[in-house]
Protein backbone atom coordinates (compact mmCIF):
# COMPACT_ATOMS: atom_id res chain seq x y z
CA UNK A 1 0.00 0.00 0.00
CA UNK A 2 1.29 3.69 -1.01
CA UNK A 3 1.50 5.82 2.24
CA UNK A 4 1.11 8.77 0.00
CA UNK A 5 -2.33 7.86 -1.68
CA UNK A 6 -4.17 6.29 1.91
CA UNK A 7 -3.05 8.73 4.45
CA UNK A 8 -6.15 10.85 4.93
CA UNK A 9 -4.63 13.00 7.43
CA UNK A 10 -5.52 16.79 8.62
CA UNK A 11 -2.75 19.31 7.06
CA UNK A 12 -1.72 22.15 8.85
CA UNK A 13 -2.49 25.07 7.40
CA UNK A 14 1.00 26.36 5.77
CA UNK A 15 2.39 29.49 7.49
CA UNK A 16 3.99 31.86 4.74
CA UNK A 17 5.86 33.90 7.49
CA UNK A 18 8.14 32.90 9.72
CA UNK A 19 7.84 35.71 11.94
CA UNK A 20 3.87 34.44 11.81
CA UNK A 21 4.99 31.48 13.47
CA UNK A 22 7.36 32.87 15.90
CA UNK A 23 4.55 35.14 17.31
CA UNK A 24 2.97 31.14 17.94
CA UNK A 25 5.82 30.60 19.65
CA UNK A 26 5.67 33.74 21.97
CA UNK A 27 2.25 33.37 22.72
CA UNK A 28 2.79 29.50 23.83
CA UNK A 29 5.37 30.33 25.88
CA UNK A 30 3.09 33.13 27.35
CA UNK A 31 0.64 30.47 27.86
CA UNK A 32 3.06 28.09 29.13
CA UNK A 33 4.08 31.11 31.60
CA UNK A 34 0.03 31.00 32.72
CA UNK A 35 -0.14 27.40 33.23
CA UNK A 36 2.96 27.26 35.96
CA UNK A 37 1.43 30.22 37.20
CA UNK A 38 -1.80 28.67 37.54
CA UNK A 39 0.01 25.42 38.67
CA UNK A 40 1.63 26.84 41.85
CA UNK A 41 -2.05 28.08 43.11
CA UNK A 42 -2.44 23.89 43.49
CA UNK A 43 -1.96 22.73 46.80
CA UNK A 44 1.18 20.36 46.93
CA UNK A 45 -0.71 16.71 46.91
CA UNK A 46 -2.83 17.30 44.33
CA UNK A 47 -0.27 18.96 41.93
CA UNK A 48 1.32 16.10 40.09
CA UNK A 49 -2.03 14.71 39.56
CA UNK A 50 -3.00 18.25 37.93
CA UNK A 51 -0.32 18.82 35.94
CA UNK A 52 -0.69 15.40 34.72
CA UNK A 53 -4.39 16.34 33.70
CA UNK A 54 -3.79 19.53 31.96
CA UNK A 55 -0.87 18.17 30.05
CA UNK A 56 -3.13 15.14 28.96
CA UNK A 57 -6.33 17.40 28.24
CA UNK A 58 -3.59 19.65 25.77
CA UNK A 59 -2.35 16.58 24.19
CA UNK A 60 -5.98 15.23 23.27
CA UNK A 61 -6.56 18.77 22.01
CA UNK A 62 -3.89 18.91 19.71
CA UNK A 63 -4.16 15.16 18.38
CA UNK A 64 -7.75 15.33 17.85
CA UNK A 65 -7.32 18.83 15.92
CA UNK A 66 -3.98 17.44 13.68
CA UNK A 67 -5.30 13.90 13.05
CA UNK A 68 -9.41 14.20 13.15
CA UNK A 69 -10.65 10.78 14.44
CA UNK A 70 -7.47 9.23 15.56
CA UNK A 71 -7.92 7.82 19.38
CA UNK A 72 -5.18 7.92 21.55
CA UNK A 73 -4.33 5.13 24.03
CA UNK A 74 -5.12 5.51 27.49
CA UNK A 75 -2.64 6.45 30.12
CA UNK A 76 -0.40 4.22 31.76
CA UNK A 77 -1.81 5.06 35.35
CA UNK A 78 -5.60 6.32 35.92
CA UNK A 79 -5.31 9.77 37.54
CA UNK A 80 -7.47 10.52 40.01
CA UNK A 81 -9.29 14.29 40.20
CA UNK A 82 -10.51 16.40 37.27
CA UNK A 83 -9.73 19.78 36.22
CA UNK A 84 -12.01 22.28 36.82
CA UNK A 85 -13.32 24.60 33.99
CA UNK A 86 -10.94 27.44 33.36
CA UNK A 87 -7.72 24.92 33.63
CA UNK A 88 -9.42 22.92 31.17
CA UNK A 89 -9.96 25.36 28.53
CA UNK A 90 -6.10 27.07 29.13
CA UNK A 91 -5.06 23.56 28.66
CA UNK A 92 -7.40 23.29 25.50
CA UNK A 93 -6.77 26.44 24.15
CA UNK A 94 -2.75 25.43 24.40
CA UNK A 95 -3.31 22.19 22.29
CA UNK A 96 -5.34 24.07 19.75
CA UNK A 97 -2.33 26.35 19.39
CA UNK A 98 0.32 23.97 19.09
CA UNK A 99 -0.83 22.83 16.20
CA UNK A 100 0.36 26.04 14.16
CA UNK A 101 3.94 24.43 15.01
CA UNK A 102 5.46 21.93 12.92
CA UNK A 103 4.52 18.42 14.28
CA UNK A 104 7.92 17.68 15.82
CA UNK A 105 8.14 20.77 17.65
CA UNK A 106 4.34 21.04 18.68
CA UNK A 107 4.80 17.04 20.09
CA UNK A 108 7.80 18.19 22.03
CA UNK A 109 6.08 21.27 23.46
CA UNK A 110 3.69 19.69 24.60
CA UNK A 111 5.15 16.87 26.39
CA UNK A 112 7.71 18.89 28.19
CA UNK A 113 4.37 20.69 29.69
CA UNK A 114 3.76 18.10 32.28
CA UNK A 115 7.34 18.25 33.75
CA UNK A 116 7.29 22.24 33.83
CA UNK A 117 4.06 21.78 36.01
CA UNK A 118 5.65 19.84 39.00
CA UNK A 119 6.73 21.05 42.19
CA UNK A 120 10.34 21.80 42.01
CA UNK A 121 11.18 19.79 44.50
CA UNK A 122 9.23 17.27 42.74
CA UNK A 123 11.22 17.85 39.46
CA UNK A 124 14.19 17.43 41.53
CA UNK A 125 13.51 14.31 43.46
CA UNK A 126 12.77 12.68 39.88
CA UNK A 127 15.93 14.39 38.13
CA UNK A 128 13.40 15.59 35.86
CA UNK A 129 14.04 18.22 33.73
CA UNK A 130 13.50 19.83 30.30
CA UNK A 131 15.53 19.15 27.22
CA UNK A 132 15.27 21.51 24.86
CA UNK A 133 14.80 20.62 20.96
CA UNK A 134 18.04 22.31 20.01
CA UNK A 135 20.43 19.97 22.29
CA UNK A 136 18.14 16.89 21.56
CA UNK A 137 19.17 17.47 17.31
CA UNK A 138 22.48 18.30 18.04
CA UNK A 139 23.08 15.14 20.45
CA UNK A 140 21.73 12.48 17.77
CA UNK A 141 23.75 14.96 15.12
CA UNK A 142 26.65 13.56 17.12
CA UNK A 143 25.47 9.91 16.97
CA UNK A 144 24.99 10.19 13.39
CA UNK A 145 28.46 11.62 13.28
CA UNK A 146 29.55 8.60 15.10
CA UNK A 147 28.50 6.18 12.37
CA UNK A 148 24.92 5.56 13.53
CA UNK A 149 23.05 3.92 10.57
CA UNK A 150 19.03 5.25 11.64
CA UNK A 151 17.65 2.55 9.14
CA UNK A 152 18.65 -0.54 11.44
CA UNK A 153 20.49 0.79 14.67
CA UNK A 154 18.51 -0.02 18.10
CA UNK A 155 18.19 2.99 20.07
CA UNK A 156 17.29 2.97 23.90
CA UNK A 157 16.71 6.28 26.41
CA UNK A 158 16.85 5.02 29.64
CA UNK A 159 15.13 7.73 31.57
CA UNK A 160 13.18 9.14 28.91
CA UNK A 161 11.01 11.61 30.60
CA UNK A 162 8.46 13.13 27.95
CA UNK A 163 10.10 11.40 25.08
CA UNK A 164 12.15 14.77 23.42
CA UNK A 165 14.67 11.99 22.28
CA UNK A 166 12.42 9.13 21.47
CA UNK A 167 10.49 11.67 18.99
CA UNK A 168 13.64 12.87 17.51
CA UNK A 169 15.09 8.91 17.19
CA UNK A 170 11.50 7.91 15.87
CA UNK A 171 11.76 10.76 13.39
CA UNK A 172 14.87 9.99 11.82
CA UNK A 173 14.87 6.21 11.62
CA UNK A 174 11.24 6.84 9.42
CA UNK A 175 13.46 8.89 7.50
CA UNK A 176 16.17 6.46 7.14
CA UNK A 177 13.52 4.19 6.01
CA UNK A 178 11.57 6.49 3.57
CA UNK A 179 9.89 4.19 0.88
CA UNK A 180 9.40 1.21 2.79
CA UNK A 181 5.58 -0.20 3.30
CA UNK A 182 4.10 2.15 6.69
CA UNK A 183 3.44 -1.16 8.30
CA UNK A 184 6.67 -2.17 7.74
CA UNK A 185 8.27 1.14 9.05
CA UNK A 186 5.72 0.75 12.25
CA UNK A 187 7.25 -2.89 12.95
CA UNK A 188 10.62 -1.31 12.53
CA UNK A 189 10.06 1.28 14.79
CA UNK A 190 7.94 -0.72 17.40
CA UNK A 191 11.41 -3.43 17.31
CA UNK A 192 13.95 -0.76 17.59
CA UNK A 193 13.05 2.20 19.86
CA UNK A 194 12.85 1.91 23.20
CA UNK A 195 11.96 4.20 26.64
CA UNK A 196 12.32 3.43 30.45
CA UNK A 197 10.65 5.92 32.68
CA UNK A 198 9.63 5.85 36.44
CA UNK A 199 7.26 8.40 36.65
CA UNK A 200 4.06 6.66 34.44
CA UNK A 201 2.37 10.36 33.85
CA UNK A 202 5.35 11.43 31.99
CA UNK A 203 5.60 7.97 30.21
CA UNK A 204 2.19 8.25 28.57
CA UNK A 205 2.14 11.51 27.88
CA UNK A 206 5.68 10.43 25.59
CA UNK A 207 3.92 7.59 23.78
CA UNK A 208 0.77 9.45 23.32
CA UNK A 209 2.95 12.53 21.09
CA UNK A 210 4.73 9.34 19.59
CA UNK A 211 1.53 8.21 18.37
CA UNK A 212 0.48 11.35 16.78
CA UNK A 213 3.98 11.84 15.50
CA UNK A 214 3.38 8.21 13.57
CA UNK A 215 -0.68 8.42 13.18
CA UNK A 216 -0.61 8.60 9.26
CA UNK A 217 2.05 5.25 9.06
CA UNK A 218 -1.13 3.81 11.26
CA UNK A 219 -3.88 4.85 9.43
CA UNK A 220 -2.22 3.99 6.09
CA UNK A 221 -1.18 0.64 7.13
CA UNK A 222 -4.65 -0.17 9.17
CA UNK A 223 -2.28 -0.68 12.29
CA UNK A 224 -1.36 0.52 15.89
CA UNK A 225 1.39 2.36 16.79
CA UNK A 226 3.64 0.39 18.99
CA UNK A 227 4.05 0.85 22.92
CA UNK A 228 7.96 2.04 23.08
CA UNK A 229 7.72 2.97 26.60
CA UNK A 230 8.02 0.43 29.77
CA UNK A 231 7.28 2.32 33.55
CA UNK A 232 9.77 0.57 35.48
CA UNK A 233 12.65 1.48 37.48
CA UNK A 234 15.65 1.49 35.20
CA UNK A 235 17.98 1.12 38.17
CA UNK A 236 16.06 -2.45 38.62
CA UNK A 237 15.56 -3.57 34.88
CA UNK A 238 18.37 -6.60 33.97
CA UNK A 239 20.57 -5.05 31.69
CA UNK A 240 21.16 -7.11 27.79
CA UNK A 241 23.61 -5.47 25.40
CA UNK A 242 22.18 -5.03 22.47
CA UNK A 243 21.42 -1.19 21.95
CA UNK A 244 23.43 0.60 19.26
CA UNK A 245 22.39 3.83 20.94
CA UNK A 246 21.85 4.85 24.31
CA UNK A 247 20.93 8.36 24.55
CA UNK A 248 19.17 10.75 26.77
CA UNK A 249 19.34 13.39 29.44
CA UNK A 250 19.92 11.13 32.71
CA UNK A 251 18.81 12.40 35.83
CA UNK A 252 21.27 13.96 37.95
CA UNK A 253 21.49 15.02 41.51
CA UNK A 254 22.56 12.64 44.68
CA UNK A 255 20.25 9.20 44.99
CA UNK A 256 20.64 7.27 48.46
CA UNK A 257 20.87 3.51 46.77
CA UNK A 258 20.16 0.62 48.84
CA UNK A 259 22.75 -1.46 49.78
CA UNK A 260 22.01 -4.11 46.46
CA UNK A 261 22.01 -0.94 44.41
CA UNK A 262 25.44 -0.13 45.88
CA UNK A 263 27.11 -3.09 45.49
CA UNK A 264 25.51 -3.16 41.90
CA UNK A 265 27.03 -0.10 40.40
CA UNK A 266 29.68 0.35 43.01
CA UNK A 267 32.27 0.50 39.86
CA UNK A 268 31.89 4.25 39.00
CA UNK A 269 30.71 5.57 42.00
CA UNK A 270 33.18 7.74 44.38
CA UNK A 271 31.74 8.54 47.63
CA UNK A 272 27.94 10.20 47.16
CA UNK A 273 25.64 8.56 44.57
CA UNK A 274 24.94 10.69 41.84
CA UNK A 275 22.14 9.74 39.57
CA UNK A 276 23.99 10.55 36.35
CA UNK A 277 27.03 8.09 37.43
CA UNK A 278 24.61 5.25 38.10
CA UNK A 279 22.53 6.15 34.77
CA UNK A 280 26.11 6.21 32.69
CA UNK A 281 26.99 2.94 34.51
CA UNK A 282 23.48 1.73 33.07
CA UNK A 283 24.03 2.63 29.75
CA UNK A 284 27.27 0.72 29.66
CA UNK A 285 25.26 -2.05 30.41
CA UNK A 286 23.00 -1.60 27.63
CA UNK A 287 24.66 -0.91 24.90
CA UNK A 288 26.08 -3.47 22.36
CA UNK A 289 30.08 -3.91 21.98
CA UNK A 290 31.37 -0.96 19.53
CA UNK A 291 28.19 1.03 20.79
CA UNK A 292 27.52 4.60 21.64
CA UNK A 293 26.56 6.36 24.69
CA UNK A 294 25.22 10.39 23.66
CA UNK A 295 24.50 11.68 27.01
CA UNK A 296 23.59 15.16 27.83
CA UNK A 297 26.27 15.65 31.05
CA UNK A 298 26.78 18.08 33.46
CA UNK A 299 30.43 19.82 32.92
CA UNK A 300 31.30 19.04 36.40
CA UNK A 301 31.96 15.50 35.67
CA UNK A 302 35.05 16.25 33.97
CA UNK A 303 36.51 17.23 36.69
CA UNK A 304 34.43 16.89 39.63
CA UNK A 305 36.01 14.33 42.52
CA UNK A 306 32.62 12.66 43.02
CA UNK A 307 32.90 11.29 39.50
CA UNK A 308 36.81 10.04 39.46
CA UNK A 309 35.54 6.21 39.45
CA UNK A 310 33.30 7.21 36.56
CA UNK A 311 35.69 8.68 34.87
CA UNK A 312 38.49 6.13 35.25
CA UNK A 313 35.00 3.82 33.75
CA UNK A 314 34.49 5.83 30.88
CA UNK A 315 38.13 5.78 29.65
CA UNK A 316 38.17 1.78 30.23
CA UNK A 317 35.41 0.81 28.80
CA UNK A 318 33.79 3.60 26.42
CA UNK A 319 36.23 6.71 25.92
CA UNK A 320 34.95 9.52 24.25
CA UNK A 321 34.42 10.66 20.96
CA UNK A 322 33.58 13.73 21.24
CA UNK A 323 32.10 16.52 23.41
CA UNK A 324 30.12 19.58 22.86
CA UNK A 325 30.33 22.49 24.99
CA UNK A 326 26.84 24.35 25.32
CA UNK A 327 26.88 27.60 25.78
CA UNK A 328 23.69 29.59 25.51
CA UNK A 329 22.22 33.05 26.53
CA UNK A 330 21.34 33.44 30.09
CA UNK A 331 17.40 32.73 30.11
CA UNK A 332 17.40 30.79 27.36
CA UNK A 333 16.67 27.52 28.83
CA UNK A 334 14.11 27.08 31.84
CA UNK A 335 15.51 23.95 34.29
CA UNK A 336 18.76 23.36 32.75
CA UNK A 337 22.16 23.54 33.93
CA UNK A 338 23.97 26.40 33.19
CA UNK A 339 27.27 24.57 32.74
CA UNK A 340 26.33 21.98 30.25
CA UNK A 341 27.94 19.50 27.64
CA UNK A 342 26.91 17.08 24.95
CA UNK A 343 29.12 14.01 25.17
CA UNK A 344 29.51 10.67 22.99
CA UNK A 345 31.37 7.62 23.52
CA UNK A 346 31.81 4.37 22.25
CA UNK A 347 31.38 1.49 24.20
CA UNK A 348 35.05 -0.70 23.46
CA UNK A 349 36.08 2.06 21.51
CA UNK A 350 40.41 3.34 21.28
CA UNK A 351 41.51 5.88 24.20
CA UNK A 352 42.45 8.36 21.65
CA UNK A 353 42.57 12.15 21.21
CA UNK A 354 39.00 13.45 20.82
CA UNK A 355 37.05 16.20 18.93
CA UNK A 356 35.74 19.14 20.90
CA UNK A 357 32.90 21.48 19.49
CA UNK A 358 31.39 24.59 20.68
CA UNK A 359 27.22 24.95 20.74
CA UNK A 360 26.28 28.57 20.71
CA UNK A 361 22.44 28.10 21.51
CA UNK A 362 20.67 31.20 20.06
CA UNK A 363 16.91 29.99 21.26
CA UNK A 364 15.36 26.56 22.45
CA UNK A 365 15.40 25.62 18.77
CA UNK A 366 18.65 26.56 16.65
CA UNK A 367 22.38 26.76 17.79
CA UNK A 368 25.58 27.30 15.95
CA UNK A 369 28.99 24.61 15.91
CA UNK A 370 32.23 25.52 16.05
CA UNK A 371 34.66 23.18 15.40
CA UNK A 372 37.47 22.80 17.72
CA UNK A 373 41.06 20.77 17.90
CA UNK A 374 41.52 17.40 19.77
CA UNK A 375 42.36 16.56 23.56
CA UNK A 376 43.34 13.61 24.87
CA UNK A 377 42.64 12.35 28.34
CA UNK A 378 45.04 11.89 31.69
CA UNK A 379 47.21 9.02 32.17
CA UNK A 380 45.24 8.43 34.93
CA UNK A 381 41.71 8.69 33.90
CA UNK A 382 40.19 9.65 37.34
CA UNK A 383 42.04 13.01 37.67
CA UNK A 384 40.11 15.83 35.69
CA UNK A 385 39.85 15.73 31.91
CA UNK A 386 41.20 19.06 30.84
CA UNK A 387 38.78 20.34 28.06
CA UNK A 388 39.22 23.86 26.06
CA UNK A 389 35.79 25.98 26.94
CA UNK A 390 37.11 28.11 24.28
CA UNK A 391 39.02 27.57 21.04
CA UNK A 392 42.18 30.11 22.55
CA UNK A 393 42.25 27.24 25.22
CA UNK A 394 43.65 24.31 22.72
CA UNK A 395 46.64 25.22 22.97
CA UNK A 396 46.93 26.05 26.02
CA UNK A 397 46.10 22.21 27.45
CA UNK A 398 48.80 21.16 25.09
CA UNK A 399 51.17 22.88 27.08
CA UNK A 400 49.48 22.06 30.38
CA UNK A 401 49.51 18.02 29.28
CA UNK A 402 53.25 18.71 29.72
CA UNK A 403 53.53 20.16 32.86
CA UNK A 404 53.81 16.90 35.14
CA UNK A 405 54.32 19.08 38.65
CA UNK A 406 51.12 19.45 40.78
CA UNK A 407 51.09 21.16 44.37
CA UNK A 408 51.93 18.20 46.10
CA UNK A 409 55.34 18.45 44.32
CA UNK A 410 55.88 22.10 45.75
CA UNK A 411 54.97 21.00 48.86
CA UNK A 412 51.44 21.66 49.32
CA UNK A 413 48.09 20.02 50.17
CA UNK A 414 44.60 21.54 50.28
CA UNK A 415 42.08 21.85 52.72
CA UNK A 416 39.22 23.57 53.48
CA UNK A 417 38.80 26.38 56.13
CA UNK A 418 37.43 24.23 59.01
CA UNK A 419 35.20 26.56 60.78
CA UNK A 420 31.40 26.00 59.80
CA UNK A 421 30.56 29.04 61.54
CA UNK A 422 26.85 28.56 62.05
CA UNK A 423 28.04 25.76 64.09
CA UNK A 424 29.32 28.20 66.70
CA UNK A 425 27.41 31.09 66.62
CA UNK A 426 27.66 31.58 70.62
CA UNK A 427 31.37 31.78 69.98
CA UNK A 428 31.45 34.39 67.10
CA UNK A 429 32.71 37.78 68.71
CA UNK A 430 32.25 41.59 67.05
CA UNK A 431 35.52 43.61 69.02
CA UNK A 432 39.03 42.19 69.76
CA UNK A 433 39.74 41.04 72.68
CA UNK A 434 42.12 38.83 75.25
CA UNK A 435 42.09 35.76 74.11
CA UNK A 436 40.53 36.26 70.93
CA UNK A 437 41.49 35.06 67.09
CA UNK A 438 40.58 36.72 64.16
CA UNK A 439 38.12 34.78 62.54
CA UNK A 440 39.34 35.02 58.55
CA UNK A 441 36.25 35.06 56.20
CA UNK A 442 36.15 34.90 52.16
CA UNK A 443 35.92 38.75 51.59
CA UNK A 444 39.80 38.97 53.48
CA UNK A 445 40.61 37.77 49.69
CA UNK A 446 40.34 40.28 47.40
CA UNK A 447 39.51 40.14 43.70
CA UNK A 448 43.09 41.47 42.76
CA UNK A 449 44.71 38.80 45.05
CA UNK A 450 45.48 40.48 48.39
CA UNK A 451 44.90 39.87 51.78
CA UNK A 452 42.80 42.73 53.77
CA UNK A 453 41.73 41.22 57.54
CA UNK A 454 37.59 42.27 57.37
CA UNK A 455 34.43 41.06 58.10
CA UNK A 456 31.55 43.17 56.66
CA UNK A 457 29.01 41.18 55.05
CA UNK A 458 25.96 40.39 57.18
CA UNK A 459 26.49 37.67 60.30
CA UNK A 460 30.24 37.84 59.43
CA UNK A 461 31.92 38.66 62.83
CA UNK A 462 35.63 39.38 62.96
CA UNK A 463 36.46 37.70 66.21
CA UNK A 464 36.57 34.01 67.46
CA UNK A 465 36.50 33.04 70.99
CA UNK A 466 37.51 29.25 71.29
CA UNK A 467 36.29 26.71 73.78
CA UNK A 468 38.21 23.99 75.56
CA UNK A 469 38.74 21.23 72.78
CA UNK A 470 38.59 23.97 69.72
CA UNK A 471 42.55 23.95 69.56
CA UNK A 472 42.08 22.03 65.80
CA UNK A 473 40.23 25.38 64.57
CA UNK A 474 43.64 27.64 65.11
CA UNK A 475 45.86 28.16 62.11
CA UNK A 476 49.30 29.39 63.27
CA UNK A 477 51.38 28.73 59.98
CA UNK A 478 51.06 30.85 57.04
CA UNK A 479 49.01 29.71 53.70
CA UNK A 480 47.97 30.90 50.81
CA UNK A 481 43.77 31.29 50.90
CA UNK A 482 41.42 30.94 47.72
CA UNK A 483 37.80 31.54 47.66
CA UNK A 484 36.03 28.71 47.17
CA UNK A 485 33.16 29.61 45.44
CA UNK A 486 33.26 31.45 42.11
CA UNK A 487 31.54 31.94 38.88
CA UNK A 488 32.30 31.20 35.31
CA UNK A 489 31.28 34.48 34.45
CA UNK A 490 33.46 36.25 36.91
CA UNK A 491 36.85 37.82 35.62
CA UNK A 492 38.70 35.07 37.89
CA UNK A 493 37.62 31.56 39.17
CA UNK A 494 41.14 31.63 40.98
CA UNK A 495 41.23 34.37 43.78
CA UNK A 496 43.94 33.74 46.07
CA UNK A 497 46.02 35.69 48.34
CA UNK A 498 49.12 34.64 50.81
CA UNK A 499 47.83 35.04 54.56
CA UNK A 500 50.65 36.88 55.90
CA UNK A 501 52.75 34.80 58.94
CA UNK A 502 53.43 38.04 60.49
CA UNK A 503 49.61 38.61 60.97
CA UNK A 504 49.00 35.00 62.30
CA UNK A 505 51.73 35.51 65.01
CA UNK A 506 50.60 39.07 65.73
CA UNK A 507 47.28 37.20 66.62
CA UNK A 508 48.48 34.08 68.29
CA UNK A 509 46.61 32.48 65.34
CA UNK A 510 43.65 32.75 63.16
CA UNK A 511 40.53 30.73 62.58
CA UNK A 512 39.60 30.38 58.96
CA UNK A 513 36.00 29.94 57.80
CA UNK A 514 34.34 27.25 55.52
CA UNK A 515 34.64 29.07 52.54
CA UNK A 516 38.06 29.15 51.83
CA UNK A 517 40.33 27.18 50.85
CA UNK A 518 43.93 26.43 52.56
CA UNK A 519 46.82 25.66 50.31
CA UNK A 520 49.06 24.55 53.54
CA UNK A 521 52.78 23.33 53.66
CA UNK A 522 53.47 19.94 54.02
CA UNK A 523 56.53 19.65 56.19
CA UNK A 524 58.93 22.24 54.53
CA UNK A 525 57.63 23.39 51.25
CA UNK A 526 59.82 23.90 48.21
CA UNK A 527 58.11 26.72 46.67
CA UNK A 528 57.49 30.10 48.94
CA UNK A 529 53.97 31.00 49.95
CA UNK A 530 53.74 33.80 47.63
CA UNK A 531 54.83 32.55 44.59
CA UNK A 532 51.99 29.65 45.39
CA UNK A 533 49.99 32.92 45.53
CA UNK A 534 51.27 34.68 42.06
CA UNK A 535 50.80 31.48 40.33
CA UNK A 536 47.12 30.96 41.22
CA UNK A 537 46.23 34.46 40.97
CA UNK A 538 47.65 34.61 37.37
CA UNK A 539 45.36 34.67 34.24
CA UNK A 540 47.49 31.43 32.55
CA UNK A 541 46.56 29.36 35.62
CA UNK A 542 43.31 30.95 35.67
CA UNK A 543 42.08 29.84 32.15
CA UNK A 544 43.81 26.17 33.02
CA UNK A 545 41.29 26.06 36.01
CA UNK A 546 38.37 26.87 33.74
CA UNK A 547 39.00 23.99 31.74
CA UNK A 548 39.24 21.65 34.50
CA UNK A 549 36.07 23.18 35.99
CA UNK A 550 32.33 22.17 35.73
CA UNK A 551 30.57 24.15 38.96
CA UNK A 552 31.10 27.25 40.94
CA UNK A 553 32.82 25.48 43.42
CA UNK A 554 36.47 25.39 43.76
CA UNK A 555 37.41 22.34 45.06
CA UNK A 556 40.53 21.01 46.28
CA UNK A 557 40.24 18.05 44.47
CA UNK A 558 40.78 20.17 41.55
CA UNK A 559 43.34 22.44 42.94
CA UNK A 560 45.68 19.59 43.45
CA UNK A 561 45.11 19.04 40.07
CA UNK A 562 46.50 21.76 38.36
CA UNK A 563 48.94 21.45 35.77
CA UNK A 564 52.00 23.31 37.41
CA UNK A 565 55.07 24.27 35.64
CA UNK A 566 58.76 21.86 37.76
CA UNK A 567 60.04 23.09 40.72
CA UNK A 568 63.23 23.89 38.41
CA UNK A 569 61.35 26.90 36.12
CA UNK A 570 60.12 28.69 39.74
CA UNK A 571 63.75 30.33 40.30
CA UNK A 572 62.66 33.30 37.65
CA UNK A 573 59.90 33.61 39.50
CA UNK A 574 61.23 33.66 42.97
CA UNK A 575 63.28 36.23 42.65
CA UNK A 576 60.73 38.68 40.44
CA UNK A 577 58.64 38.35 43.78
CA UNK A 578 61.22 39.18 46.39
CA UNK A 579 62.02 41.96 43.85
CA UNK A 580 58.29 43.27 44.07
CA UNK A 581 57.65 42.66 40.57
CA UNK A 582 54.52 43.38 39.12
CA UNK A 583 51.80 40.74 37.96
CA UNK A 584 51.92 41.63 34.46
CA UNK A 585 56.14 40.73 34.88
CA UNK A 586 55.13 37.53 36.47
CA UNK A 587 52.33 36.99 33.92
CA UNK A 588 55.08 37.49 30.76
CA UNK A 589 57.26 34.29 32.44
CA UNK A 590 54.75 32.14 32.64
CA UNK A 591 53.40 32.62 29.49
CA UNK A 592 56.91 31.67 28.20
CA UNK A 593 56.76 28.23 30.71
CA UNK A 594 53.38 27.54 29.10
CA UNK A 595 54.41 28.24 25.54
CA UNK A 596 52.11 31.44 25.11
CA UNK A 597 52.03 34.54 23.98
CA UNK A 598 52.07 37.16 26.93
Amino acid sequence: MSLKSSVKVKKVAPIEMAVTLDTKRIELSRARIMARAWSETITETRRTSQAALFARAAMETFAADIVPGFALSGPFVAVRGRLDATARQLAQSIGQEAKALPLLEGCHFLTSLYTALLPRSERSALGAFYTPPALTHRLLDLASEGGLDWSSARVLDPASGGGAFLLEAATRMRRALDGSEPALILAQLGTRLSGFELDPHAAGLSQAALEVLLSDLSAASGRKVPVFVKVCDTLEETPAAQFDLVVGNPPYGRVTLTAAQRSRYARGLYGHANLYGVFTDIALRWARPGGMIAYLTPTSVLGGQYYTALRRLLAAEAPPVAIDFVHARRGVFEDVLQETLLALYRKGGERQRFQVHYLNVDNEREARLTKNGRVSLPNDAGAPWLAPREPAHVGLIKAAERMAARLSDWGYGVSTGPLVWNRFKPQLRGRAARGLHPLIWAEAVTADGRFIFRAEKKNHAPYFKTEAGDSWLVVDQSCVLVQRTTAKEQLRRLIAAELPQSFIDAHDGVVIENHLNMVRAIGKPKVTPAAVAAVLNSDVLDQIFRCISGSVAVSAFELESIPLPPLSAMAPIERLIAKGATRAAIEKVLCGLYGLKA
